[in-house]
């Protein structure tokens, strides 16, 4: 049964925007209307509810990255780092050492608050991302996964429909040691630090899924859509509903917002990319939404190239993660300018330093200054980039005045 303000929240999700915004202004005790007219046009398009939380929080939110999400522009952009808690830090392989494998260092809640708050303590990201997998999903769902070392994920490829068939429910249990560790991160996380969880979007996972491992082209789960379309349907729909549930159990359990993450959509041909990525990606988030009304999706599908504009349209994400081979001069054309957007610098540049890497982030900074942005890669950060090249990427960043 839902809770009074559970129906409140609710309601209002049905309630135009103005009219949103006069009733939570009257929930929160907040300034009168009167004295603030000339914001209405600015604020009633701000998430008003912390799913969190047991009452209305402020209208707008002291958390820069989060304040971007809701459509507000920033001085200089928020910034945090796809990867920021991995092998470039020193601190992150002395206690990678002390679990046996991956998974367990992804299921050990003290480990994996730990490695969440790492950079945070660092750089002083605007963002802390939690530090998991995305082959969480398969393995709380039954299939055996496991990480070998220097060789990445195994887990038992899923051959024909029946073997997708025979796949349980997702098991919120097998996945309560990430909701601990959700549990730990917030209460150490400074009051300004957007939380993000996330899950892989569906098509990404299934590729895992099918061929028991990551290759160059996900030929095995490609040939199995194109085989058998309705075999396959079945398992990106019980994704999608895995996914749904994960997310929203993450929101529950504290994180600000989410990213799905939808590493491979690049590598499917335009007729199946609406079906696989679009579409489903599209479905989480409306799902999500039907639970966490208010909640900030970020959609990264990488290597979309021409779809992100289809993305930006249909999927209903608060923003747009961007790749590093997209021309912000593109985005500047076919992406409105209301589109928060986030990225894109090419980590290799990040790599290198020097005269690139600060020529790099400019033209970036740049080429986003009239819109909400918040910087990032355009994939994850390499394992070799020195630090002090991250220090000084965040330096330049915070330096920024659009």
């Amino acid at each position: 049964m839902l809770t009074p303000h559970q129906l409140f929240s609710r309601r209002l999700s049905q309630i135009r925007p103005a009219i949103r915004y006069a009733l939570c202004a009257l929930w929160n005790k907040a300034i009168p209307l009167s004295k603030n007219k000339n914001k209405i046009q600015k604020l009633f398009r701000i998430s008003l509810v912390n799913p969190q939380s047991d009452h209305l929080p402020p209208l707008v939110s002291k958390k820069p990255l989060l304040a971007v999400l809701d459509g507000s522009r920033t001085t200089s952009p928020p910034i945090w780092l796809m990867r920021q808690a991995g092998r470039y830090l020193p601190e992150y392989r002395e206690i990678r050492a002390k679990a046996p494998s991956f998974l367990d260092f992804c299921y050990s809640p003290a480990f994996a608050a730990e490695a969440t708050l790492q950079p945070i303590r660092r750089f002083g990201f605007d963002a802390a991302i939690l530090f998991s997998d995305i082959l969480v999903v398969p393995d709380a769902l039954g299939q055996k996964v496991v990480f070998e070392t220097g060789e990445g994920p195994r887990l038992d490829p899923l051959t024909d429909t029946a073997a997708i068939r025979n796949l349980p429910p997702l098991s919120l249990e097998r996945l309560a040691p990430v909701f601990e560790t959700i549990d730990r991160v917030r209460a150490q996380l400074p009051a300004e630090t957007t939380f993000l969880g996330f899950c892989g979007a569906p098509w990404t996972v299934a590729s895992y899924m099918v061929a028991g491992r990551g290759s160059a082209d996900q030929a095995a789960a490609r040939l199995f859509a194109y085989r058998d379309p309705d075999g396959f349907q079945i398992l990106i729909d019980k994704l999608v509903d895995a996914s749904i549930e994960y997310l929203c159990a993450q929101f529950h359990a504290g994180v600000d917002a989410v990213q799905i993450f939808d590493s491979w959509a690049g590598i499917l041909p335009a007729a199946e990319f609406e079906r696989w990525s679009l579409t489903p990606i599209t479905k989480i988030i409306q799902g999500v939404r039907k639970r966490v009304p208010y909640a900030r999706i970020i959609a990264f599908p990488r290597g979309a190239a021409s779809h992100y504009r289809d993305f930006c349209r249909r999927a209903g994400a608060n923003a747009l993660g961007l790749d590093t081979a997209v021309d912000p001069a593109w985005i500047a054309a076919n992406v409105p300018e209301n589109v928060v957007v986030q990225g894109h610098l090419d980590p290799l540049a990040l790599l290198a330093g020097g005269t690139g890497q600060t020529t790099a982030v400019a033209g970036i900074l740049e080429a986003y200054r009239t819109r909400a942005h918040i910087f990032n890669l355009g994939h994850g950060i390499l394992p070799e980039t020195p630090i002090d090249h991250v220090a000084a990427l965040v330096k330049q960043v915070r330096s920024f005045e659009a």
